[in-house]
């Protein structure tokens, strides 16, 4: 009977995580940090900034600057112990730079201790990452 309720819990827990996964999401930030390739901040900006993800889309509006549209290559982690809240997502997306070149992008959305941040590695520019602090992380409606 123990071993009937863990495998409930457990499928449950896994249904809620994926549930999350396959939702369409909003994540806003009010702080974006450029870092060098060693993870050391070299500049940060007080900005809201929002990024929508669907299923095969990634739209982000930054505070400054122009939006950029990326399609979704694949999603290789979403696991999340507590949804919205807890947990980690990588996400692979490529987006068009205004040459018209392709930039292929890892992207990965982290919960640790009620604390959510985003950070998206270029991978045609591996001495910069992006990081936001998240204010909010939801479903989109």
């Amino acid at each position: 009977m123990k071993k009937l309720h863990l495998l409930s819990a457990m499928l449950l827990t896994t249904a809620i995580s994926y549930g999350q996964c396959d939702q369409a999401v909003v994540l806003k930030s009010s702080k974006t940090e450029y870092l060098n390739g060693s993870g050391v901040v070299e500049r940060s900006v007080d900005e809201y900034s929002t990024v929508e993800i669907t299923k095969t889309q990634v739209f982000i509006s930054p505070g400054s600057g122009d939006a950029m549209n990326g399609t979704i290559k694949s999603v290789s982690s979403c696991q999340w112990t507590t949804p919205y809240q807890e947990g980690k997502s990588v996400i692979k997306a490529d987006f068009t730079n205004p040459e018209g070149g392709i930039m292929h992008a890892t992207m990965t959305i982290e919960g640790i201790g009620g604390k959510l941040g985003f950070t998206m590695e270029v991978e045609e520019i591996p001495n910069m990452k992006i990081r936001i602090s998240l204010v909010s992380f939801t479903e989109k409606k």
